[in-house]
């Protein structure tokens, strides 16, 4: 396996910089041409009022909003949706993302599908679907969220929901951006872009640098580069191409606080010898073909490849004072990496059909999805510092799978359609121990109905429903231990249900929903004291609501607020190993947020709160914290916070956020080995300027 040892950051930006000036000039004497839509997969469709069409809790948000919070990361968006739970970060702001739905544990994002563009970003879906990326958010141009029944249109992994960032479509000029902050951070960002009138061309090019000391000394070098374009190739076919590179140097570790440190000093490094190393490389295909007005096909041809290299000191002891980690250079091991490469192709092709039968109108949906995944899995273990050394472990993983999927919308009246649809999904995995030389084979078949319904009770107010069963296949590398022993997980599979309200009514929009989440078997994450990773959890179940509402107070004022209320999130039965009543880990009761924006000539700022109640770090909801940090309650804590923008022209942009406006000091985690202090006060200011 090749250690993905990041070189230097600033070679490769200046390197980057170039090719986008020289890309950046060349496009600018592409003449200005009308927007051009390259074609790729959108989970809610482009159209207007195409949310309704859906028989689940759909969430966007547009460029305006994530430009108006100013975030960070990704994650910093996500945790203003109503019904998704962010745990605190790892390090790297943001970088690894720790994202869960309606309850379900947000450790590693595996309990949720994550896509860009329609395509999987996950290193893997039936190997290990632990996700070490997030895109920069400086390059999305939205986002989608999708909870319910319509999800069965993409998988696996699925139960929570589905998120799907769009990337911005390039445009045509250049584009100068840089951030300053707190803590050592800034970035610098270069976008270039134009179109042509005579070949209906597009295309674009986004790179991204950016560093950190971190907030507790574990800094990261994060950059990222973006191709994009395509071309209108016939009358009614459209084609588009998309790159993407990425690298990133984390000084962050599994390891967290003990109580005694983060009571002195939450600001240091637990780990400091702790590197997390990612580099990826994608490469999307869209095709778009539009054989009439009533039938359209669009395929996507993926390609991606990460490596992740964990390198992490062994530890000798755990005490309330600290961690101890066996010393290097004296002889014997001391330092270990777990290194990983992950490549991952596929073919998604989707046939949409509208018409007249039965006196009624329909919609039908048909998709097939071709899918190879392998991994590389190697543990690597030195005697000092060296990122290299004896390798102890290596396997060689691989899956392939077939899914295809129906669908159909039948409007039995103008206002009132049922959507039955059906998935199967077939898989087959194979884990190979390259030095034992042992291997074993594993396949499956499932199938995941659904039914849905809409029904649009006046223009202001629409009732959606729906039922479905929910599917996780056990992933190979998360069901093994550290020790490399298979603990024989079966697959996740819960039967879901949804009832909701929507609608607009003058300066006042609205979305309500009720959800039942019934788990014949869920797997659960544990933290590091309960001796086991991941376990089979027994039946559980997720009972909760959702509440969203925004309303245009008048003279540039606004207001939005969300919340969740999970009142019902635990294991059930005698199957549940002793854990019968017991709350899901991570499962805080309520997660609510709130809103106020003036908006005026240009000026633009919000002040916002996130509020997360309290919430178990193990199974057996330990309420007493232990003497290193891994069990215990964690408390409920808010956060406040400010961001601005302002529009001096057209060519020139300010603007700033402060985060935890209060310096509010609160645990995020306890997992996966010990306390993970939330954020402390951050701010950050920048500017922009557009070249036409």
């Amino acid at each position: 396996m090749k250690y993905h040892v990041i070189g230097s950051a600033c070679n490769k930006i200046v390197w980057f910089s170039s090719i986008a000036l020289v890309f950046g000039s060349a496009l600018s004497n592409l003449a200005k041409a009308k927007d051009i839509e390259l074609p790729r997969i959108d989970i809610v469709a482009k159209e207007e009022g195409a949310s309704r069409q859906i028989p689940g809790t759909v969430d966007v948000v547009t460029e305006k909003q994530i430009e108006l919070l100013q975030p960070l990361s990704l994650q910093d968006v996500l945790k203003t949706v109503p019904g998704v739970n962010v745990r605190g970060d790892e390090g790297g702001l943001g970088s690894i993302p720790n994202i869960g739905i309606r309850g379900l544990n947000p450790s590693r994002s595996s309990k949720v599908l994550l896509l860009e563009d329609g395509a999987p970003i996950q290193p893997s879906l039936f190997i290990s679907n632990a996700s070490y990326y997030s895109p920069p958010v400086e390059r999305i141009s939205s986002i989608e969220i999708l909870k319910g029944a319509s999800g069965l249109q993409y998988g696996p992994s699925n139960i929570g929901g589905v998120i799907n960032y769009l990337s911005k479509t390039p445009a045509s000029g250049f584009k100068l951006t840089g951030k300053l902050g707190n803590y050592g951070y800034h970035l610098a960002e270069i976008e270039a872009g134009g179109k042509s009138d005579s070949n209906g061309m597009i295309g674009g090019i986004n790179v991204i640098q950016a560093e950190s000391n971190g907030y507790q000394n574990n800094g990261f070098k994060m950059y990222d580069i973006l191709l994009k374009g395509g071309m209108q190739v016939a009358q009614n076919q459209w084609l588009s191409l998309k790159y993407s590179h990425y690298d990133n140097n984390i000084n962050t570790s599994y390891v967290g606080l003990r109580p005694n440190q983060f009571v002195a000093n939450s600001g240091i490094n637990p780990a400091p010898n702790d590197r997390f190393i990612t580099q990826r490389n994608a490469v999307d295909l869209n095709h778009s073909l539009e054989i009439d007005s009533d039938t359209k096909i669009n395929t996507l041809v993926y390609w991606s490849r990460l490596g992740r290299d964990y390198w992490r000191q062994s530890i000798a002891d755990r005490t309330q004072d600290a961690t101890v980690f066996k010393p290097c250079n004296v002889g014997a091991d001391c330092l270990a990496g777990r290194n990983r490469e992950f490549q991952m192709l596929g073919i998604d092709s989707r046939v949409s059909y509208a018409y007249e039968a039965l006196g009624i109108s329909n919609e039908a949906e048909f998709g097939i999805r071709l899918h190879t995944e392998s991994q590389s899995n190697q543990v690597v273990t030195s005697q000092t510092f060296a990122h290299s050394g004896r390798l102890s472990l290596h396997e060689e993983n691989k899956a392939n799978s077939v899914a295809m999927y129906a669908q159909n919308r039948f409007s039995i009246t103008q206002n009132f359609a049922l959507i039955p649809g059906v998935r199967i999904e077939s898989y087959n995995q194979n884990r190979s121990n390259v030095i034992s030389g042992k291997s074993g084979n594993a396949k499956n078949i499932e199938t995941v109905p659904q039914l849905g319904a809409t029904w649009q009770l006046i223009p202001e107010a629409q009732i959606y429903s729906s039922i479905y069963k929910g599917f996780a296949p056990a992933q190979l590398a998360t069901a093994i231990d550290d020790k490399g022993v298979d603990q024989q997980l079966a697959p996740e599979r819960s039967t879901n249900m949804e009832l909701g309200l929507r609608g607009r009514s003058g300066a006042l929009s609205y979305d309500s929903a009720v959800f039942s989440m019934d788990f014949s078997n869920q797997i659960v994450n544990q933290s590091l004291a309960s001796g086991i990773s991941k376990a089979n959890g027994g039946k559980s179940l997720h009972q909760g609501l959702e509440l969203a509402l925004g309303y245009e107070l008048g003279r540039g004022w606004s207001l939005n607020t969300n919340a969740t209320y999970i009142p019902v999130a635990k294991f059930v039965g005698t199957s549940s190993m002793g854990r019968d009543g017991k709350r899901i880990p991570y499962t805080p009761e309520l997660t609510s947020n709130l809103g106020i924006n003036y908006q005026k000539n240009g000026f633009n700022t919000l002040v916002s709160v996130n509020y997360i109640s309290a919430q178990y770090a193990d199974a057996a909801n330990t309420v007493t914290q232990n003497a290193i940090g891994t069990l215990g309650e964690i408390p409920a804590f808010a956060m406040v916070n400010w961001s601005a923008n302002y529009a001096i022209n057209k060519e020139w942009k300010v603007f700033g956020v402060v985060n935890n406006l209060f310096d509010k000091r609160y645990i995020a985690s306890r997992s996966p080995d010990g306390i993970f202090p939330g954020a402390p006060l951050n701010f950050q200011a920048g500017m922009s300027y557009q070249f036409n």
